[in-house]
């Protein structure tokens, strides 16, 4: 069995990878060079296929930075030290417009080609940020269009899905299954606005919720010492 996996290069894409190869999936892995601000997270993504042996790992450019309005595609301020409350208030300056609606179309254009009936995309629903696109409803609409879309879907020759395995999961949680899983977190790269080096802010809503997933584990994060 084939699967594309869209992978960031984050903490949630690696273990959502993990997970397709756990239950016996081919992965083929995708990430985007959609122009924002801090390019390491594509370096991380192919460390993190490598090390989870992807069978092919694409990048695809797009230029999202054209639209802006996102403080990963503009010049505008990550927001930082945020309360918990306070970052699933209300849809954050850092959620990039339709960004996952974009993603996911490319994903289902090489599971045609592939022959693929799967998808994994690591979004969860519980520390999120409020991005409107990581929600169950999100996925569930998208997974219908996707049938309504593709050549097998209407033949009846495929139903395809979105696989969603982290979307009920905190952090604590999705970092206890990627470890009982063998995933290696050195590899991966969460933060929003990292330095000119790449080292991550600690402060940026992404860094303070994956702190308190290791924290929450009693773990040190190992990419702090990477």
């Amino acid at each position: 069995m084939k699967a594309v996996c869209l992978l960031s290069g984050g903490l949630d894409s690696a273990t959502c990878m993990a997970v397709a190869r756990r239950e016996g999936f081919a992965c083929y892995t995708l990430a985007f060079d959609y122009g924002q601000r801090h390019r390491i997270e594509l370096s991380a993504a192919e460390r993190v296929s490598r090390s989870l042996a992807a069978v092919e790992h694409i990048v695809i450019p797009i230029d999202l930075r054209r639209f802006g309005k996102s403080a990963l595609t503009a010049d505008i301020t990550v927001p930082k030290n945020r309360a918990e409350a306070e970052m699933s208030r209300d849809i954050p300056i850092t959620y990039v417009p339709a960004r996952n609606t974009v993603f996911l179309s490319i994903a289902l254009a090489w599971a045609e080609v592939l022959g693929s009936s799967d998808i994994f995309i690591g979004v969860n629903a519980l520390d999120y940020s409020g991005y409107p696109d990581c929600r169950p409803e999100y996925i569930e609409a998208f997974e219908k269009m996707a049938n309504l879309a593709t050549k097998a879907g209407v033949e009846g020759k495929r139903r395809l899905r979105i696989q969603t395995p982290l979307i009920a999961l905190n952090k604590a949680a999705i970092i206890r299954l990627g470890r009982e899983l063998g995933v290696d977190y050195s590899l991966t790269h969460s933060c929003y606005d990292p330095d000119s080096i790449g080292r991550p802010c600690g402060a940026c809503d992404s860094c303070l919720l994956r702190a308190k997933g290791f924290a929450e584990d009693g773990l040190p994060d190992p990419a702090l010492t990477r």
